[in-house]
């Protein structure tokens, strides 16, 4: 074995550097994993411009991890080396925390972050915590599973989290990196889908991908064609444009549900009318814990659920994280270091 791996790590914001690092041994209750995949997110930012607040660098980004465990520390069960595994933005709770002790782990407030708090992804190799494992089940590559674990499992467990029925009626706002697989969970999940999306050309892809009713946001207003379908029990808000979420509210059917996982700069202005008159709501969904990254996986195998991806090889990462910055990338741009 190789005494020595490549990172792309960043040393100050906005700059990422190809590096060599001796390879580290796991302690205990971590292991150590190979990397086969990493998807580049535009959560990255957090560690790539400083966003997350202390951030220390050097600092390797990265959280959507696919790859197989190559060293056991000490005290670790239920794991072997050679184990597909992947690792998302969920890398191990603190346990002693107010939320830790309600079972809350996904919102601790000490959260160990892949790539953000603990070196990530964008790197052959990665110490990560045996409890944020996912296990990677067959019949998905790790190209596919990367992406997976972050806007897989957002989108997933928005969905599945909403106390909907077979047959509700479910918008889905957005067929970018987050909307393009939330709309085959939708869809195969049994509800009744439509896309929103700006422009009639993208009316294609979000048909092949599940949809059953399209709705171009350039040509009229979403609220009104989604009150005419009878009004959405849910509509997931994807995109990343707080001042087109809003209005969304006005498609709600009574009891519905305004989902936000596009994170946007401005706030969402809402009218308080349309949520007391009709008991609506809003709400936000943060990702998910290792058995929820496992959920998501076995889901999608079960389903044929698998993100559009562009692969790069370790060496074209900043590239490849400046395009996804560009908003050019279809849809979700992954490392794969079999390139």
């Amino acid at each position: 074995m190789q005494n020595t791996y490549k990172a792309v790590e960043v040393a100050s914001p906005g700059k990422l550097n190809l590096v060599t690092r001796p390879v580290p041994e796991p302690g205990p209750r971590q292991v150590r994993v190979r990397v086969e995949a990493a998807g580049i997110c535009h959560s990255d930012v957090a560690t790539v411009e400083a966003v997350f607040p202390g951030i220390r660098y050097p600092r390797v980004p990265g959280h959507e991890i696919a790859g197989y465990i190559e060293a056991v520390g000490e005290n670790v069960s239920g794991w072997k080396t050679g184990q597909r595994v992947g690792i998302g933005w969920f890398g191990g709770e603190c346990g002693h925390c107010e939320p830790c002790r309600r079972g809350d782990f996904v919102n601790c407030e000490n959260l160990i972050i892949s790539g953000v708090t603990t070196d990530g992804g964008y790197a052959e190799v990665v110490i990560v915590e045996s409890r944020a494992l996912a296990s990677i089940p067959d019949g998905v590559t790790p190209a596919d599973a990367a992406p997976l674990l972050c806007a897989g499992v957002t989108t997933y467990n928005a969905l599945r989290n909403a106390m909907l029925r077979a047959g509700d009626l479910v918008a889905i706002q957005g067929i970018g990196g987050l909307g393009h697989l939330a709309v085959q969970f939708a869809r195969r999940m049994g509800f009744r889908t439509v896309a929103i999306a700006r422009g009639k050309e993208k009316e294609k892809l979000a048909r092949e991908l599940g949809a059953q009713e399209y709705i171009d946001s350039a040509s009229g207003d979403p609220a009104e064609q989604l009150h005419k379908l009878g009004g959405a029990n849910a509509i997931l808000a994807t995109a990343a444009n707080s001042r087109s979420q809003g209005p969304l509210m006005g498609g709600l059917a009574p009891r519905g549900k305004l989902i936000i996982v596009g994170v946007g700069s401005e706030p969402i202005e809402i009218n308080p009318a349309q949520l007391i008159f009709g008991s609506r709501t809003i709400q936000g969904e943060v990702v998910g814990t290792s058995i929820d990254e496992e959920d998501t996986l076995d889901f999608s195998a079960l389903q044929a659920v698998r993100p559009m991806i562009e692969r790069v090889p370790l060496e074209q990462a900043a590239e490849a994280y400046a395009k996804m910055m560009r908003n050019e990338a279809r849809f979700r741009m992954v490392i794969d270091f079999s390139l």
